[in-house]
């Protein structure tokens, strides 16, 4: 896409300290494969999910959020503002990944470190104008949204929830429970990017 190319182009430019890159867009939007192809375009890249701060199952459960597992309120936002700005000024920085395997956040699975000069951070509220997501604002050298049409968006979250062995009646609800509204969420909800990706 020309649109990578844009951005591959800008961060091969030179920059001073560590570079931090935002890759937003609603859920099932391809925000990971395209925070990985960006990652392996540019010297000293590496990715970093927002995913690795969903809450607990359990804590999901006694705060009776489990439902809308995903939704800004099941996020551990302010955790998560504190390692983008740990990420901006430390050399060495632990940070934790989400197993879809295992439904849960797994601490310290992955690490940047000093020789990382580029960051790209991935999910869907990077840019979302709300109290404590909005603080990250200032902390992005270059922003990234990802934009679907809204009836393949549908189609690959419907899908997400049919793989995981729902039928297509379940896998529907489901969709239209939660992950549609959050996706609507993002892309009503946050303030523009830097660049914007139609990825179709």
């Amino acid at each position: 896409m020309d649109a990578f190319k844009h951005i591959t182009d800008l961060l091969k430019e030179p920059f001073s300290g560590r570079r931090m890159i935002a890759m937003a867009g609603p859920p099932a939007s391809g925000k990971s494969t395209a925070a990985e192809a960006v990652a392996d375009a540019v010297d000293g890249g590496c990715v970093v999910p927002m995913d690795g701060f969903h809450l607990d199952n359990g804590l999901l459960d006694a705060r009776g959020l489990r439902a809308v597992k995903g939704a800004p309120q099941t996020i551990d936002a302010l955790g998560f503002l504190r390692l983008v700005e740990r990420l901006k000024v430390e050399d060495e920085v632990l940070f934790p990944r989400f197993s879809r395997e295992l439904d849960m956040s797994i601490a310290c699975a992955g690490a940047i470190t000093a020789d990382i000069k580029t960051v790209i951070v991935e999910g869907n509220y990077l840019l979302l104008d709300r109290p404590v997501w909005k603080d990250l604002h200032t902390l992005w050298d270059k922003s990234i949204m990802l934009t679907v049409p809204s009836d393949a968006l549908e189609a690959r979250l419907v899908q997400r929830w049919i793989d995981q062995g729902h039928s297509p009646e379940d896998a529907k609800a489901r969709a239209m429970r939660n992950d549609i509204p959050n996706a609507r969420l993002v892309i009503n909800g946050s303030i523009g990017a830097d660049v914007v990706i139609a990825n179709t």
